[in-house]
């Protein structure tokens, strides 16, 4: 049995977990700087990666203490290397690094788009290679065939705004704190998504991928106009999302015999995007995966578990592993026609 600690610091929270390979999560740490950027409704680099350095060596400390082991203990150490942003990103890695040097423990530099990718497998021992993937976050709007670990097909990527960026653009819009997602969902509970004519972009084409930005000008016009209340607009809004990821994976769906549709990242603790997706995958005969919401958002077991399992195929990384802005999964798709450099 293999005993990875996993260190996450690539946005705005900060989280270090300890994993074992029969799928045990001995303990996790996870603290969040909402209230820290909320002022600015987004994240502000600079304060991220500071608060990072303040956080980390504590939360450590405290899943070694709360799991009773040493870090001599463990077996090794996962560490996200991006994709992110960068300040964050050096934070967990350099630490991670000097782990692993100071114990003599292997390293394992993590692909934060793959710690999400593998996530369900952490808590569905069933879900085996290959499966659709569609990766949801703020981001990142991804459609991929996950073959292995380490083994993506891009089949879609967002040309734009991701799926996750566009909740928390909107949710300013509409006056509410950051981070958008969960703001949307809750004042969508009390209006009608069929009120505010929104936009479907790229819905019915045979383009398969996303695009968010014109959807988000469309809610900017809708909140200009004073012709709607903020709850149709956020019921709206969530719906015409949906909409959209419905029919780009159901595009995706026809391009695959993967046998089951996962969804992970931070917008698939969204309940209506889950539901519509649960759905989905039934009609077309397929098995449906997705994790707690708890291990949708940012957070070190995912990392840790993404260790695993490159550790158990004997990949690990070297002490000189820089830190990367942006990493692909699948490093070999083709640059989208129009696309920035979130494809």
């Amino acid at each position: 049995m293999a005993l990875i600690l996993g260190l996450e610091s690539s946005c705005d929270d900060t989280s270090a977990a300890l994993v074992t390979s029969d799928r045990r999560i001995l303990a996790q740490a996870v603290v969040g700087q909402n209230q820290a950027h909320q002022p600015y409704g987004g994240v502000v680099p600079e304060i991220a990666a500071r608060a990072h350095v303040e956080i980390l060596p504590a939360l450590v400390e405290q899943v070694l203490g709360e799991a009773k082991v040493a870090v001599a203990d463990v077996d090794a150490v996962a560490a996200t290397a991006g994709p992110g942003l960068i300040g964050g990103v050096m934070v967990a890695l350099l630490a991670g690094k000097g782990l692993a040097l100071a114990t003599g423990k292997p390293l394992i530099a993590v692909n934060h788009l793959e710690g999400h990718a593998l996530s369900p497998r952490l808590v569905d021992p069933d879900l085996g290679f290959p499966y659709l993937l569609l990766l949801v976050s703020g981001g990142h709007c991804q459609l991929l065939e996950v073959r292995g670990v380490g083994d993506y097909r891009r089949l879609a990527t967002t040309i734009d705004d991701a799926a996750g960026e566009a909740f928390d653009k909107a949710a300013k819009l509409l006056g509410l704190p950051y981070p958008g997602g969960p703001a949307i969902e809750e004042l969508a509970k009390n209006g009608d998504p069929a009120a505010v004519p929104l936009p479907r972009p790229l819905v019915g084409s045979g383009e398969p991928h996303f695009s968010f930005a014109g959807l988000k000008s469309a809610v900017q016009r809708a909140v200009a106009s004073g012709s709607y209340s903020p709850e149709d607009i956020a019921a709206s809004f969530q719906q015409a999302v949906v909409d959209c990821l419905v029919d780009r994976t159901h595009l995706a769906l026809g391009s695959t015999d993967a046998p089951a549709l996962v969804v992970a990242g931070g917008v698939a603790a969204n309940k209506a995007i889950r539901s519509a997706l649960a759905e989905l995958a039934e009609s077309e005969g397929r098995g449906f995966s997705v994790p707690p919401a708890w291990l949708c958002t940012d957070n070190a077991a995912m990392i840790a578990w993404a260790g695993v399992e490159r550790f158990t195929q004997g990949l690990t990384d070297e002490l000189d592993v820089p830190a990367r802005a942006r990493w692909p999964l699948d490093e070999s798709a083709e640059k989208v026609r129009g696309a920035g450099v979130k494809a």
